[in-house]
């Protein structure tokens, strides 16, 4: 199960319910998919397929949603 949390410029951010403890989230877009740890502090686990300028973006959303997205 993934249920999507958020939506914004074209990312899907979601998780998997039963994947692993440590807080993240998964971000999709049509060129690929990441993966950023929420805690202790936001980091790129995994990316395959975004560009570097996707990926900062999507870290901007991923902190700015941080709280949201660990409450989810």
């Amino acid at each position: 199960m993934s249920p999507t949390i958020h939506r914004e410029r074209g990312y899907r951010f979601f998780f998997f319910s039963r994947e692993e403890p440590r807080m993240h989230v998964h971000v999709m877009c049509a060129d690929g998919e990441s993966k950023f740890w929420l805690e202790p502090e936001i980091e790129l686990v995994r990316n395959v397929g975004m560009s570097e300028r996707q990926i900062r973006e999507v870290r901007g959303i991923v902190d700015e949603h941080r709280d949201e997205f660990r409450a989810a």
